[in-house]
């Protein structure tokens, strides 16, 4: 391909609203989850953009595009969003709730365990 390709969507929303929901229809309620105020939740904005981005990207593939994308992209993201557990878990009955989920717990860890990646390597390893 020369140069950048054309999008077929504008943005993720399009791609979600015109083409993923009739990709996945499912039964929702216990096994799957699913918020219609996707973009409320980080974890989704940003799986579902990677889905939109991987498609936009394979659909250009004639002869195996569509199956990598659902192999290795569409379905691993769509099990993660719609698993109960999942970013989803507060919402129910096709309402989005604000309910927080706390993010991950961490610890900083100890001084000198981590450099600067975005600089020059001083130690020369």
């Amino acid at each position: 391909m020369d140069g950048e390709q054309e999008l077929f969507y504008p943005h993720v929303a399009e791609f979600v609203e015109d083409r993923l929901i009739y990709l996945y229809t499912r039964r929702l309620g216990q096994q799957f989850i699913w918020c219609p105020e996707w973009y409320r939740h980080a974890e989704a904005l940003s799986r579902l953009d990677s889905i939109w981005r991987a498609w936009e990207h394979l659909r250009l593939d004639p002869a195996t595009g569509m199956s990598v994308w659902w192999r290795d992209h569409a379905d691993p993201h769509m099990m993660a969003l719609l698993d109960p557990d999942g970013p989803f878990a507060a919402c129910r009955n096709n309402q989005h709730t604000d309910y927080p989920i706390p993010p991950l717990p961490v610890q900083e860890p100890p001084a000198g365990l981590f450099f600067d990646q975005r600089q020059p390597n001083i130690r020369g390893v």
